[in-house]
């Protein structure tokens, strides 16, 4: 088979576009040649490549697996209190705690299909958002619909208490938050809050003591190779300010990500040779530093309990996936 013959052939599709440098069809992952405003487009396909050609219709959808939850802002939360993005939502947004059905793309994304028939306790987990009552006393209303009130107190908790979270963070808390209310909402976020300075402060003694051991290292190396010290400090300062190493390809960072099951969405290059990545995994957006040529992760972006070197890019998702899973996330860094 001549494969230049298959890099020249051109086919148009109709797939939903998301946002960020690429697009799925059902077998393969393209490169977007023109980023275009998110929403249903005719692509035209050529070799690895995707070129936006007009504003479409949804095609497909009815093959799609179905996901049915309660719509929270953007997300929708499923069982499980899980709470994942709603894409492509429609101009004429559904009420606060409607039921919604959304179909699962290629790729895994949440996209929007339809509001279905709304019963009583969707009306009654409304009402008591708006008065701030909590569910404690409420019958008849599911997990999923309590789930999604839980996450609607902590949102407001969070306007006023100025403590950002991600509901990864809080899914193992959210359904004790709809049963007590507001108060039970605001601990929650104030004991994520406290939990972050305590790894910052962990994350400040260790940067110091790792200061103290490099500066008594330079010490002894002064003291035993006073010959060399010139040398050696030009050398220290050229690794410092990253010349003489090769700077890594951020391509290396996406292919990393993309095999354990996470998208890079965009990285920024750093002094000392570091990486900011910034990528979504299970629903949630991490910015993790990483050494740009090894790829070892220097600051996680979660809390790690003081272990983020012994993890790399690669194997950062499956970690993330543990936390999510043990109710233990706390996000460090917010992109």
């Amino acid at each position: 088979m001549d494969y230049r013959k298959f890099l020249g052939k051109v086919e148009s599709a109709v797939l939903p576009y998301l946002g960020g440098g690429t697009v799925d069809t059902a077998t393969r992952r393209l490169r977007v040649t023109t980023p275009v405003a998110p929403g249903w487009w005719r692509f035209e396909l050529k070799g690895r490549e995707a070129t936006a050609r007009e504003p479409a219709g949804p095609e497909g959808l009815e093959a799609l697996p179905r996901v049915r939850g309660h719509v929270w802002g953007a997300r929708l939360v499923l069982e499980g209190a899980v709470a994942r993005p709603l894409e492509l939502m429609p101009e004429d947004e559904p009420s606060p705690l409607a039921p919604v059905s959304a179909r699962r793309w290629h790729d895994g994304a949440l996209l929007f299909d339809g509001v279905e028939f709304e019963g009583e306790a969707e009306d009654t987990a409304r009402r008591a958002l708006e008065e701030g009552q909590p569910l404690a006393s409420v019958k008849g209303v599911s997990a999923p619909l309590r789930a999604a009130f839980g996450y609607a107190l902590l949102e407001a908790a969070s306007r006023t208490l100025d403590i950002r979270f991600a509901p990864a963070e809080t899914r193992g808390r959210v359904l004790r938050v709809a049963e007590l209310g507001r108060p039970e909402a605001e601990a929650c976020l104030r004991a994520l809050a406290e939990e972050r300075r305590v790894h910052q402060r962990a994350l400040e003694a260790r940067r110091v003591a790792e200061q103290q051991r490099a500066w008594l290292d330079a010490q002894t190396v002064r003291a035993t190779e006073l010959a060399q010290e010139a040398r050696r400090r030009v050398l220290s300062d050229d690794v410092s300010r990253g010349r003489g190493a090769p700077v890594g390809d951020p391509s290396r960072a996406e292919v990393a990500l993309q095999g354990a099951g996470a998208r890079l969405l965009h990285h920024r290059r750093m002094a000392g040779n570091q990486l900011e990545v910034t990528f979504s995994f299970m629903g949630e957006r991490f910015v993790s530093v990483v050494d740009a040529r090894t790829l070892q992760v220097l600051d996680a972006g979660v809390c790690l309990a003081g272990a983020d070197s012994e993890v790399t890019l690669e194997s950062l998702p499956s970690v993330i996936r543990e936390a999510i899973d043990t109710d233990v996330l706390v996000i460090t860094r917010h992109a």
